[in-house]
């Protein structure tokens, strides 16, 4: 009611209180819907393809929680790397997921080695991050 209200008369008749959501409506900038776009991108969601109602929730339910590891993988990075916070789902897929690399593990399965691409940009980046859980991470080319 406050935005649809700008610069409009203060006291408006029962008839014009009507179209308030109509006005507000009308004003927004359409963030939402281009932030909608932008996650069905990074997430490859274009349209219905599972034939079986069951199998589709499935596929709903797996892409919410993909978006949401993907959005709280960004807020924890940010924390050390802080040009990831423009990042969307797009590019956090695209860009940060997509540092190849390797992982060395030793005869008792734990981790002992992370291999990063020194040619990715990020790659550096990440190397000390994860440095500094004590994680043993080299720059190579792959």
């Amino acid at each position: 009611m406050w935005l649809a209200q700008q610069g409009k008369d203060p006291k408006p008749t029962p008839n014009e209180s009507i179209w308030w959501p109509v006005y507000g409506y009308d004003l927004r900038a359409g963030g939402v819907e281009t932030s909608f776009k932008e996650a069905k991108q990074g997430l490859g969601i274009h349209k219905r393809n599972k034939k079986s109602f069951e199998a589709q929730e499935m596929l709903m339910l797996l892409n919410q929680l993909a978006q949401n590891l993907i959005v709280w993988t960004r807020h924890r990075l940010v924390l050390t790397l802080p040009k990831l916070k423009g990042f969307g789902m797009l590019r956090m897929v695209r860009d940060v997921f997509h540092i190849s690399g390797k992982l060395r593990f030793n005869s008792h399965g734990d981790l002992v080695e992370v291999i990063l691409n020194e040619l990715n940009p990020l790659a550096k980046s990440f190397a000390s991050n994860l440095a500094r859980d004590g994680t043993v991470v080299n720059l190579r080319q792959i």
